[in-house]
C-alpha cells in the first residue's frame, strides 16, 4: 500500500453546532457549510497542514458508515476521522483485510466522487483510505 499523503481531518461531533462556534467564531478556521441543506458538515481545504479538515456531525458519520443516523453501540463512539489517500482505494482494502482488519464498509464512491473505505480503530477513531479526484488536479 503506497500512502499518498494524509487527505483529511475531522473532529467527529455529536454536538456540530457547538463545535462550529469553537473552531470557527474562537478559533477562527475558515469553515465553510458542505452546501447540502440537510447537512451541518463544515469544512476547509485552507486550513494548513491537511487537505482538508472538518467537523463531521456524527449523525452524517453514522450514515456514511453504517446507512443509518445514529451511531451503533457495537463500535466505540468516533472522536475523530483521518483518511490517507491512495491510488487504489479498493486495492489498499483488500490489503488490510487480507493482514485481519474488519473493514466498516468496502470501497464505495459517495455523492461527492471520493472513494473511500474505512474501518475504525480500538479507541474508536475512523481511519479512511480515500481517492479523492480533486486533490490530483494539476
Amino acid at each position: 500500500m503506497d500512502i499518498r499523503f494524509v487527505a483529511s481531518v475531522s473532529v467527529i461531533s455529536a454536538h456540530p453546532v457547538e463545535d462550529r462556534r469553537l473552531f470557527v467564531d474562537a478559533l477562527g478556521l475558515p469553515l465553510q457549510p458542505a452546501g447540502a441543506e440537510d447537512s451541518d458538515y463544515v469544512f476547509s481545504e485552507a486550513v494548513a497542514g491537511t487537505r482538508h479538515f472538518g467537523v463531521w456531525p456524527l449523525a452524517e458519520a453514522a450514515m456514511a458508515c453504517f446507512g443509518q443516523a445514529s451511531w451503533p453501540d457495537t463500535h466505540p463512539v468516533p472522536q475523530a476521522s483521518i483518511e490517507f489517500e491512495v491510488d487504489d482505494v479498493q486495492a489498499a482494502a483488500r490489503e488490510l483485510e487480507a493482514r485481519g482488519y474488519t473493514l466498516l464498509h468496502p470501497a464505495k464512491t459517495e455523492p461527492w466522487g471520493q472513494v473511500v473505505a474505512r474501518l475504525q480503530t480500538p479507541d474508536g477513531v475512523l481511519v479512511g483510505l480515500s481517492f479523492a479526484p480533486w486533490l490530483h488536479e494539476a
